[in-house]
């Protein structure tokens, strides 16, 4: 009957200019794709070059490697009898497009540039693209010389159009298109599209995926039809971790659900459907048939091929399935143990070092490794062969293989508690017994007669010596103090990192890990090239208030005992002198602000976009019942003096995992000035007015009440 149809969506993990890698994983996509018998593959947006590339869309040899891999591509055996749908960047006219192109069998269908591009947040599409402005309009591409002896044509099809097969209509949406407000597969839904593909390079962002899966969902439940979303996975060379969750979607209900979370550099999702469900869902709804009616019709290629075969009667049938949403803690659980993976195989590095304190952010940081491991044992148990020999080659055993997620920690895992006089036993204990219960190889050491020496030097020099509060000194010695000892971990780490291998005989190096949270970062409490200072940071776009969320977890889900004394132990430095022995210098103290208001502030200031005046007067109805509005009002102060004073920290933030919205990363997500006014003169006076106003009035009610 021809009413069948297969279709593959593919999650794969990309990285920006490795057009061998790309290729490689492409042909192994549409080769699964074809022995599960799809007859149309849809693959991540801009997958042939990675969609990482940023500046390098400038470069012409960026557009000709990715025609190469193109030419490979039509060349294979893999591509024949299957529409293949893949994303690259075109030149066309001397201007640079996002484009998707389709082909099938040595033949070029189709180039759809993108119409609506990606350029908030992270995302900078305009700075190398430009979107296509002509709806419904086909121009002649004249093709390169080495596609033309491929597949025999001069020009093909470039613009905003549909293919029609022998059986049904599909039209292409690309990522954004989808998040946009008018949404191209609206009106290709009302012309007769019964099939849309979405090509994504959508990153991880906690608590977002919900939002991507109600789009895709969204668009068939008004409109009936097939809603097909590819989308890139892994860490394609920045702090973003895209997420895959490729999936399929018909009549509203989603019927394939990819993974959001894996070491699989290919997934390939394949759903087979029936097109009579689209048809007979659309024939009910009168007012998408009156609107159907008065649209304009899309330019359609005509393809003479078919996606269903005319003997499927007996064709099993996808059925509607609930989607199942990680939970946030899972989630940083296993996003930044992928990004981490990522990143430790592709830079070719022996494993990571990491300065743990026996504190909340060190101590997740060193869960989030100890996760990585436990992915990387499950993916080998599991068959993953790319995952072992990735094992294999970083720990330089080509008979190894990992089984038992603690002894694979050992080899490729290094956690230093870097002690000084202000330390207490207490972090000490805490810092060993987790190292001991994640399988970590573990140093303790001193810095005390670094600090004494660097110190010494400026005695020496100016012939004055710096003194703690405690001991008299003003709260510059004090702090100079703190940052001395602060820096010589960092100093520290990176030569531990550089030779810990070579001390026990083992090739190769070690990234050093940071962990500094994003309220911290935020707030700026952190020293300049102290541990916060690293190669690369999983949780540096993470808040306080989910990290602890997440070690709760790990204890629950790992049985990390140790983690409980750590959760109960107020947030400390530890950098000024201890009080009888025990800790007096505490986090939330030293900030002025606890961390759940830093959160909050976070917020307010990026996601709702407020200034000091915007936020005060949030604020005094979010605390109404915690705060008088002067109360409210030095709070914001403090805050917004505190992050301009220390707002240029950022500029030396380790690269960080991208996991919040409100992240303060000055790379590309959250540009700010670095030198402030920081007295804020104008913006404070407004917030002081409306606190005049408001106790005034709280004045004159008292009054009326009494009276």
């Amino acid at each position: 009957m021809g009413r069948a149809v297969t279709v593959a969506a593919c999650a794969l993990n990309q990285w920006a200019l490795d057009f061998e890698g790309n290729l490689k994983r492409i042909v192994q996509s549409i080769g699964i794709a074809k022995s599960s018998g799809a007859r149309y593959r849809l693959g991540p947006e801009l997958e042939i070059c990675g969609y990482g590339c940023l500046d390098h869309y400038y470069e012409s040899d960026t557009l000709l490697h990715s025609f190469q891999v193109l030419a490979k591509l039509l060349e294979s055996p893999a591509t024949q009898d299957i529409i293949c749908d893949v994303g690259m960047p075109v030149l066309h006219r001397n201007v640079r497009y996002n484009c998707r192109v389709i082909f099938l069998n040595k033949k070029i269908l189709l180039i759809r540039p993108k119409i609506s591009l990606a350029n908030t947040g992270n995302y900078r599409e305009l700075r190398w693209f430009t979107p296509w402005t002509k709806a419904r309009h086909v121009e002649e591409y004249f093709l390169p010389r080495i596609i033309q002896e491929v597949t025999g044509q001069e020009t093909v099809p470039f613009g905003d159009a549909v293919l029609a097969t022998k059986d049904t209509c599909l039209g292409a949406e690309i990522c954004e298109e989808l998040w946009a407000p008018n949404s191209p597969h609206i009106e290709m839904g009302l012309d007769g599209v019964e099939i849309f593909a979405n090509s994504s390079g959508s990153h991880h962002v906690l608590r977002k995926a919900h939002t991507r899966v109600d789009l895709v969902n969204s668009a068939t439940a008004k409109n009936g039809g097939i809603y097909i979303l590819a989308n890139q996975k892994g860490c394609d060379g920045d702090r973003l971790y895209y997420d895959g969750c490729a999936m399929i979607s018909m009549n509203g209900e989603t019927v394939a659900q990819g993974s959001q979370f894996s070491l699989d550099d290919v997934e390939v999702l394949v759903a087979t459907l029936d097109l009579e469900d689209v048809r007979s869902y659309r024939a009910e709804i009168s007012s998408r048939n009156l609107a159907a009616s008065k649209v304009d019709p899309y330019p359609r290629v005509k393809v003479n091929f078919a996606l269903s075969s005319s003997d499927d009667v007996a064709v099993p049938i996808c059925m509607p399935i609930q989607w199942r949403h990680h939970s946030p803690e899972e989630e940083i659980s296993l996003g930044p143990a992928c990004w981490l993976w990522d990143y430790l195989r592709r830079s070719k590095q022996a494993g990571f070092l990491l300065p743990l304190s026996g504190g909340i952010d060190s101590s997740a940081t060193a869960c989030i490794v100890y996760s990585m491991c436990h992915q990387v044992c499950l993916a080998v148990k599991n068959g993953n062969a790319d995952v072992l020999a990735d094992v294999c080659r970083i720990v330089n055993d080509e008979t190894y293989v990992p089984e038992d997620p603690r002894e694979f920690c050992k080899r490729i895992f290094t956690t230093c508690y870097m002690a000084s006089e202000n330390s207490s036993q207490d972090t000490c204990n805490r810092a060993k017994l987790l190292a001991e219960q994640i399988g970590s190889y573990h140093i303790n050491l001193n810095i005390d007669a670094a600090v004494k020496a660097v110190v010494g030097i400026f005695s020496m020099v100016t012939g004055r010596t710096p003194l703690f509060s405690v001991f008299g000194g003003s709260k510059r010695e004090n702090l100079a103090l703190q940052n001395v000892q602060a820096r010589i971990r960092m100093v520290l780490a990176y030569l531990f990192a550089q030779l810990t291998l070579w001390t026990r005989g083992m090739p190769g190096g070690l990234l050093v890990l940071g962990s500094a949270n994003v309220d911290e970062s935020l707030r700026g409490y952190l020293t300049k090239y102290d541990c916060s200072s690293a190669d690369i940071s999983p949780i540096g776009g993470i808040s306080k208030t989910d990290l602890k969320n997440f070690i709760q977890y790990c204890i629950e889900n790992f049985h990390l005992t140790a983690l409980r004394s750590i959760m109960s132990a107020p947030p400390t430095a530890e950098l000024e002198p201890l009080v009888d022995g025990q800790v007096a210098q505490t986090d939330e103290m030293d900030m002025g602000m606890t961390y759940a208001e830093l959160s909050i502030y976070g917020k307010l200031r990026k996601i709702a976009k407020t200034g000091p005046y915007s936020m005060f007067c949030k604020l005094i109805n979010m605390w109404k019942e915690i705060c008088a509005p002067r109360e409210v009002a030095s709070k914001v102060k403090h805050f917004f003096r505190m992050y301009s004073l220390n707002r240029h920290k950022m500029t030396t933030l380790t690269p960080s995992y991208h996991a919040e919205n409100y992240s303060p990363d000055d790379n590309r997500f959250d540009l700010r000035p670095f030198l402030y006014n920081t007295t804020w003169s104008w913006q404070f006076r407004c917030i002081d007015k409306e606190v005049s106003k408001l106790e005034q009035k709280e004045e004159i009610s008292l009054v009326v009440d009494t009276d």
